[in-house]
């Protein structure tokens, strides 16, 4: 099924064709994670919330590229354990094994896990009281319009290994 923006609103699918070869998401999660710090900046500059884009002291620097790393750190384990599997990472490629080891075993989507991360960790660092604000918009985004998506692919795809694992470990944490 292609889920497109109707979802969102009126949670329709649209039927496609392509929607066995891949999970059809509403948007790419990085694009979809870049446009959320962006538009939360630009909403920074034109109405701030606190000390304005990048106006803040040392401290929000330090603890906000902190936890970027951190996200960094947890995507670079999780993408070796999908390269280790030898399995794709781009949503729009088909999925040739089930990860459910390591990172696997504690999320569903630890990737994800690490770009939510790095996004607080830049909004902090920014300073951008906006992105952070946007953070809640653009997860329910993720949710509906990627995850359920992939969801949905993963169980035709494998079906109860998938839905086993599905039960026993919870899409975030």
């Amino acid at each position: 099924m292609r889920y497109s923006l109707s979802l969102l609103i009126q949670g329709e699918r649209e039927p496609d064709p392509l929607s066995e070869c891949h999970a059809n998401v509403l948007v790419r999660p990085p694009n979809l994670y870049l446009g959320g710090l962006a538009s939360g900046c630009l909403l920074e500059l034109l109405w701030p919330l606190g000390p304005g884009l990048a106006g803040g002291t040392l401290r929000p620097i330090i603890i906000g590229l902190g936890l970027a790393v951190i996200g960094i750190v947890i995507i670079w384990k999780a993408v070796r354990q999908f390269a280790d599997a030898g399995t794709t990472i781009p949503v729009d490629e088909p999925t040739d094994a089930l990860v459910t080891h390591g990172l696997y075993n504690w999320s569903r989507n630890p990737i994800y896990i690490g770009l939510t991360i790095i996004y607080a960790g830049l909004s902090i660092a920014l300073t951008s009281g906006w992105a952070l604000l946007v953070l809640p918009v653009l997860l329910m985004i993720m949710n509906k319009g990627v995850i359920e998506a992939e969801e949905a692919y993963l169980s035709q795809e494998f079906g109860a290994p998938y839905l086993e694992y599905k039960e026993k470990v919870p899409r975030w944490l």
